[in-house]
């Protein structure tokens, strides 16, 4: 059964894409929980509309994070969180914990998901943050001080 996609779907297309599904598996189960709309004529019409709308606002995302990105090459940012005498702190800082402090001292709304963090930041000092998207990558130190 010939379908337009209306969200990104894993292992199956992304928004706005027309796709060759079997039948049962759209009417069981992409159909009724919103995901595809049956390929008509008057719906491809109307997805190649949209299709162009949503390739232009992408690529105007894709340029602004980018930009994003590359103004926070060199910058430095500043976290104070709770530590031990040794030096460990008592909860590790996660990608969602560093993206807030970014726009809060940069102005920059960067996602957690191109920050590429291998595990939690358990210790003070000074660490290395790479941030990547559509082939641009930047690093930015992150300072961890001890806080009350």
């Amino acid at each position: 059964m010939k379908v337009i996609l209306l969200r990104d779907i894993a292992k199956v297309g992304n928004k706005y894409d027309v796709k060759e599904i079997s039948s049962g598996h759209v009417r069981n189960f992409l159909l009724p929980k919103g995901l595809v709309q049956i390929a008509t004529d008057k719906a491809l019409k109307a997805v190649e509309e949209k299709k162009k709308m949503s390739d232009t606002l992408r690529k105007t995302h894709e340029d602004l994070l980018i930009k994003n990105i590359e103004s926070l090459k060199g910058e430095t940012i500043t976290m104070r969180e709770k530590a031990n005498e040794k030096g460990h702190l008592f909860a590790g800082i996660h990608k969602e914990e560093i993206v807030p402090e970014i726009k809060k001292q940069t102005r920059l709304d960067i996602d957690p998901e191109y920050i590429e963090l291998s595990e939690p930041i358990k210790e003070l000092g000074e660490h290395e943050i790479t941030v990547s998207a559509h082939g641009k990558s930047v690093t930015f130190k992150l300072e961890v001080e001890k806080g009350e």
